[in-house]
Parts: C-alpha cells; structure tokens; sequence
C-alpha cells in the first residue's frame, strides 16, 4: 500500500495543462459567439458538440454566489453538488449480440469542492462520482457503473502573472497540475471527459498550461496515465500506458482564425492485461477554425495523421473532421451546418501495416446520438440545424450517413464486439442512415431537462453481419430506435433560488 502510495506522488510529476490560470473560470466562452470581445482573445468555434466542459466544470459555484449573505466574503471555495438520471429506451440496439429492447435507468451524482486563491500559489481540487444504472437486461460494464469513486484529486501550483500581461491587460499565468484529474481539450474527439457516458475519463499524472484562454497564444502540456475504471473497486492507474500531449493555441487573429497545432502520444507496454501488445503511437495534427461573412459563416476543419508501431506493424493512419455552418439573422438563431469526417481503417488484415486509427480517450457522441458510432474506420457527412424558438429552450436535429472506410476492417461497435469484422470484404461497406432529434430547457433554474430521439436504418454491413452472427432475416433487424429523457439537478442553484427568498 505504501509503495502504491510513493508511486502514485512520484508519478503526480506528471502535471497537466489548461486554464485554470485565471480569476474566473477558464473556458466560458459566449455560445455561438462569432467577434472578439475586448477582454479576451478567445472565440467558441460555435460547431456541433465541440464546446469543452468549463473549467471548473459547469455545475460548480462559487461560495460567494449561492444567495447566503453569510458566506459572501468565501470567494476562494468552489464547490458543486449536481446529481443526473437518464431514463432510455434502446429498441434493437446494434451494440448489443440480443435482439431486444432494454429499458436501463443511468443514475449518477457528482460532487465538487476546490480552494483558490487564499492559499496561492497552491491550489487544489476534489471531485467526487458515483455512477449506476438499474433495470437494464444486460450486466454492469464499466460504460454505466463506477460506484463511489474520485475523478479529480489534484493540486496546483497556479503563478497568475508568471509572464506579464498580453495586449488587452489580461494575464499570462503559468500553472502545474499534478494528481489524478479530468480534463477536455481541441474539439474533443480525442481527449474529452464523455460527459454524456455515465462515466468519465480522467488520468494520472501532470499537466502544465502557459496561459489562458484570454490570451493571444497559449501552451498546453500533459503527461500523464489513463486511469482504468473499475465496477466496484478503487480505480487503478494503467501503469502500462503512457500518453503525453503537447497542445498550441494561437489567437492572435481569432476574429477570423484561430490554429491549434498539437502532437499526441500513446506508449504501451506489453502485459496480460493488453494482450501482451507493445504500441508506440505518435500523432501529430492541426485544428484551425473561425468565423467568416461578419460572424454568420463559422467553420471548424481537423486533420490527424498516426505513425509509429503498433506491435510489430507499421502504424499508418489519419483522421480528417471538417464542419461549416451559417446563423441567420433571425430572434431564432437557426444555424445550419455540413459535416464530413473520415477516419482511417485498416486495408489489409494479413500485411505489415496498420491503418486503423487509434482514437485516444475522445468523445463519441458527435460522431452519432445513439453511442453506434467512434472515430474509427467511418465516413460520415451530416447535416444538422439548431435553433432557439424560446430563450432557454434548444432544438437541434439532424441526419447522418456512415460507411466503413475500409470494408475489410471492423465497426467496433457492432455485436459487443463479435463478428464485426469482415476481412474478405464482402460483407459490404453500408453501415446505415439515421435521424436524431434533441430538446433542452431548464423546467425549473437548477434542474436541466434533455429529451432525445434517434432512429437509425441499418446499411448492408450491418445487416450481413448481424445475419451471419445470429442468423436473423433483416425483417427482424433492419433497423432501431433510441429514445431518452434525461433530468440534472444543481442543489446549490436550488440554494441560491430559495435563499434569496
């Protein structure tokens, strides 16, 4: 235990990077704003699902803030208390190797307490998650259940005016993250906390960030080891893999543009619990994206190449993501957009070289509603359209075509991961078509509702290989269909509504 212990404050070395390095929360940007405010460099990119959790995350607030004039003064104490349920209906879920309908009920409650400022330059952050699902025909995987566990536990050395101040006066702080933390970065298709799963990704290990997202230019950095989840017990660190992160973020003319280059890093070590597979993956890339025709056409592209070696093949693969979308000038704000993505498979099962992409520890939802889809050997355009008709209650609806880019290569998610490969090729390249549809508003201040509906069409890939695994005619597994309501609950909004009464 001691030894657990000393390993895991030596390896707490290994600090990350983004901004906290600031007095109010880092990334909280206007949503859908397309112009420079004079405070701040930075703009959202305003694209389909690549707004980045807050940091501290959204649900969390300030002491100060709650409504309780005694605690006014305490504004170094954030803290949060936010609890979700998500009742679903997954009709003929294609992830699954049965043919049914499941009626899972996702419960997960979080908590958050973290100390700035009075202690400066050491800071540090706690954050607590229980998740489980009841009622559902299948067992627990680590998707839906990680009871009473911590997702956060860091500290930090934040230095606010390490480099002095850019051009418009804000500061260019210097901060050190080191311990066991959750965290997003670019557009979140491959580092991302899955803020939809019930469960979340987090690390172990160090985090660095030159600036802040006010800034002109900013530096972000990790080293750090992905934490494995575990159903029932403590997490444990994968001391097998290694991932590191440089990430650049320049803003100087991010009225129009803003460039995001960064290398990404995976190192693998062969053991049992891998399958013995030795990887060295290196990914270097570029995001750039802006806004255009005086802030009514935003655009957001992505590209990602792979290299290295991926137990005794060669690692060739990339990614490319591009989206560009127009707002009308409407009390509505209609915004409609055109999405492309291709994600390298693997060509040739037999030969030296490895085209499948590695997806790191990204976000999937993007990619499709219903949880079918990964950054991995697809090709998808999409068109969606997003509109408010009343303030504070969203819609955003869409439909999406996927193909495998390789019909030699497997669609991970199909059958639990059994018979979704089809080396010869034969089985077709067709994956399916669907709708999605999504509505969001606050009933109440501090509780969130989120209704949701998807369809999806099965292609010719699906449908051959389902028929091969579990001898099914396609009348019976043509298609299926997800529905959900989903309800979160901030109990210190609720504070602060009833405290001011």
């Amino acid at each position: 235990m001691k030894k657990e212990i000393i390993k895991t404050i030596l390896l707490s070395a290994g600090f990350s990077t983004l901004s906290y390095a600031q007095e109010t929360p880092v990334n909280k940007p206007v949503e859908n704003s397309g112009a420079t405010s004079k405070s701040s460099y930075y703009i959202e990119p305003g694209t389909y699902g690549t707004q980045r959790e807050t940091d501290p995350p959204k649900y969390v607030r300030n002491l100060s803030e709650i409504g309780l004039r005694s605690l006014q003064k305490n504004d170094w104490l954030n803290v949060g208390l936010d609890y979700r349920s998500r009742f679903e209906i997954r009709h003929q879920d294609i992830r699954r190797s049965e043919i049914t309908t499941d009626y899972p009920l996702l419960l997960r409650t979080r908590a958050y307490l973290g100390v700035k400022n009075i202690l400066d330059p050491f800071r540090f952050v706690v954050e607590f998650e229980d998740a489980h699902s009841v009622n559902s025909k299948f067992e627990a995987d680590d998707r839906d259940f990680n009871r009473a566990e911590l997702i956060q536990a860091y500290g930090e050395l934040y230095f606010k005016n390490a480099l002095g101040k850019d051009k418009l006066g804000n500061y260019r702080p210097v901060s050190i993250r080191f311990g066991r933390q959750a965290f997003e970065f670019l557009d979140r298709r491959l580092i991302a906390l899955n803020q939809w799963r019930n469960t979340t990704n987090n690390f172990l290990g160090f985090r660095t960030a030159i600036g802040q997202d006010k800034n002109d230019w900013q530096i972000d950095l990790l080293a750090v080891r992905p934490i494995n989840r575990l159903i029932y017990e403590f997490d444990e660190t994968d001391h097998n893999r290694d991932f590191y992160t440089a990430i650049g973020h320049w803003r100087k003319w991010s009225n129009f543009i803003t460039i995001e280059p960064y290398y990404l890093g995976l190192t693998q070590r062969a053991d049992a619990s891998n399958n013995n597979r030795n990887r060295q993956i290196h990914s270097p890339g570029i995001r750039v994206y802006g806004w255009l025709n005086k802030q009514h056409i935003n655009y957001d592209i992505t590209y990602t190449h792979q290299f290295g070696e991926d137990n005794g093949l060669k690692q060739d693969a990339y990614a490319f993501t591009s989206e560009a979308g127009y707002t009308f000038k409407n009390s509505w704000k209609p915004r409609i957009s055109l999405f492309y993505g291709y994600v390298s498979g693997d060509k040739i099962s037999t030969d030296k070289v490895n085209n499948r992409f590695e997806r790191f520890f990204g976000f999937a939802r993007p990619w499709s509603s219903d949880d079918y889809i990964i950054p991995e050997n697809i090709v998808t355009p999409k068109v969606k359209l997003e509109f408010e008709p009343i303030k504070g209650v969203k819609i955003d609806g869409g439909y999406s075509y996927y193909w495998l880019a390789s019909s030699t290569d497997r669609f991970n998610n199909l059958l639990a991961g059994e018979n979704n490969r089809d080396a010869s090729g034969k089985s077709g390249r067709f994956v399916g078509h669907g709708l999605d549809s999504r509505v969001r508003f606050f009933p109440v201040k501090f509780i969130e509702a989120n209704l949701g509906y998807t369809h999806f069409t099965s292609g010719e890939f699906v449908i051959n290989r389902q028929e091969a695994a579990l001898g099914k005619t396609t009348e019976g597994i043509g298609s299926s269909d997800f529905f959900y309501i989903e309800l979160s609950f901030n109990a210190f909004d609720a504070v602060k509504k009833y405290a001011k009464k």
